[in-house]
C-alpha cells in the first residue's frame, strides 16, 4: 500500500492513448484460437460474433479455466446451436450437461434468461445495461457481451484484466478493496476503435505472459507502460488481503445400488447449493443436524475412506453409506433410476460414487460368500 494512501499517479497521457494500439498491434498476431471467439482477421473481414456464442461462453467460464470450458462448450452448442433450441431444452437434460463445470446456479440462470430471450424474439440487447436485466447477467458479462458482440465500447474487468491493469499503474493496495480503483483505470484505456477486440485481447495478455506469479514482462507489448515492471514488483500485484479460513462441514449420503444395475437418486431443491441436480440422498451439511433415517430399507454398511470437496464457502467432509436393496424394495427418498450415467452428477456426488464401488463390491463378495457356504 502506498504510504499516503493515494491512489498511484496516472501515467503521462501519450502513455495512456498508446496502450491500446499496442495491445490491438499484439492481439492481430497472438489471439488464441477459441471456439466462441471470432478471430481479429475474420472481424476484420467482416464477421462478427453470435451473441449467443459469447454469452454461453461467459457464462461458462465464470469460476472456470477455459481448458475445462473448450470441448464443454462445443458439445453443448452441438446439442443446442441457438437460443431457441436452448429456451425448448428440458432442464434436467441442461443441468445434466451442466454436470462438472460447477455453480449450477448459472445453470439454472441460463435456461431462465435463454427462455426470455427467446420470448422476446430470439435476439440479445445489445446494451449493457439492458443486457443487465436478464437473468443471471451481472455488470461483467453485460459488459463482455456488449463490447464483444457487439462492439460496444465497454469497459470488462474479469480476473485476467484486473491483473494487467493492477500492475499497469502499480496498484498495491490489496484485493478486493483496489477493484474500484482497477476499473476505473481500465475505463481509461478502453478505447471506441475495436472494443470488443480490446477486451479479449486484454483477456489474453493476462492468460498468456501477464501471468499471476511469473509474468513474462520481456515479451509483453505493454512493458514500455507498465509502471509495475519499471518498479520490479510485476510479480507482486495485485496484492491480496489475507483469507478468512474456510469453515469445515460434514455430512452422510445413502449410495444404494440394486442388483440390476438401478441406482437411487433424488432431485436437489431448485434453489441452493447444487440446486435442482441429481444426487445421492443425505444430510444437509450442517453439524447442527443428525443424520436422516436411510432413504431405503437394506444392509447399510461404511465405504472405507471419506468424500472431501471445497466449495467456494466452505470444506465439506462426507461419510459414505452404501447398500444393495432388494429389487421390490420402495424408497421415502428419490427413486430408482435403471440408465445411470455417472457424468451427469455434479463432482462432489461422482466422487461419492467412486469411493462406494469398492464397498459395494465387498457387498458382492460378502453376499456370494455366505451364498456358497
Amino acid at each position: 500500500m502506498r504510504d499516503n494512501g493515494a491512489p498511484a499517479p496516472l501515467p503521462h497521457p501519450d502513455a495512456l492513448t498508446a496502450i491500446a494500439p499496442a495491445l490491438l498491434a499484439w492481439y492481430d498476431g497472438h489471439a488464441r484460437d477459441l471456439p466462441w471467439r471470432v478471430g481479429p482477421a475474420a472481424r476484420a473481414a467482416g464477421h462478427r460474433a453470435d451473441p449467443y456464442r459469447v454469452w454461453l461462453s461467459e457464462v461458462m467460464l465464470q469460476q472456470t479455466t477455459v481448458a475445462t470450458v473448450r470441448d464443454r462448450f462445443v458439445r453443448f452448442v452441438t446439442r443446442w446451436p441457438d437460443i431457441s433450441a436452448l429456451a425448448r431444452a428440458p432442464d434436467a437434460d441442461v443441468m445434466a450437461e451442466w454436470a462438472g463445470l460447477g455453480y449450477y446456479a448459472r445453470a439454472r440462470n441460463l435456461l431462465a434468461c435463454a427462455r426470455q430471450v427467446a420470448a422476446s424474439g430470439g435476439d440479445f440487447p445489445d446494451q449493457a445495461e439492458t443486457l443487465r436485466a436478464l437473468p443471471g447477467i451481472g455488470a461483467y458479462t453485460a459488459a463482455a457481451i456488449a463490447a464483444i458482440a457487439f462492439d460496444r465500447a465497454e469497459t470488462v474487468v474479469d480476473g485476467n484484466v484486473e491483473r494487467v491493469v493492477a500492475r499497469l499503474f502499480a496498484l498495491r493496495d490489496p484485493l478486493p478493496g483496489v477493484k474500484r480503483q482497477i476499473k476505473d483505470r481500465a475505463a481509461l484505456l478502453t478505447p471506441r476503435n475495436r472494443p470488443g477486440d480490446y477486451a479479449q485481447a486484454m483477456m489474453d495478455l493476462g492468460a498468456t505472459l501477464c501471468n499471476p506469479r511469473a509474468p513474462r514482462c520481456p515479451e509483453c507489448p505493454l512493458s514500455r507502460y507498465c509502471a509495475a515492471h519499471a518498479q520490479g514488483i510485476a510479480a507482486t500485484l495485485p496484492a491480496r488481503a489475507p483469507r478468512r479460513p474456510k469453515p469445515q462441514r460434514h455430512g452422510v449420503v445413502y449410495v444404494a445400488q440394486r442388483l440390476d444395475g438401478a441406482v437411487l437418486l433424488e432431485t436437489r431443491p431448485p434453489t441452493g447449493l447444487l440446486g435442482g441436480m441429481p444426487g445421492w440422498p443425505g444430510t444437509d451439511w450442517r453439524d447442527d443436524r443428525p443424520a436422516p433415517a436411510p432413504p431405503v430399507k437394506a444392509d447399510w454398511q461404511p465405504a472405507r475412506g471419506v468424500v472431501t470437496h471445497v466449495f467456494t464457502h466452505f470444506h465439506l467432509r462426507l461419510d459414505v453409506m452404501v447398500a444393495r436393496p432388494q429389487l421390490d424394495a420402495e424408497p421415502c427418498r428419490g427413486r430408482f433410476v435403471p440408465d445411470f450415467d455417472p457424468g451427469a452428477l455434479p463432482t462432489v456426488m461422482r466422487k461419492c460414487w467412486d469411493v462406494a464401488q469398492d464397498a459395494l463390491d465387498d457387498l458382492d463378495s460378502r453376499n456370494n460368500t455366505g451364498t456358497t457356504e
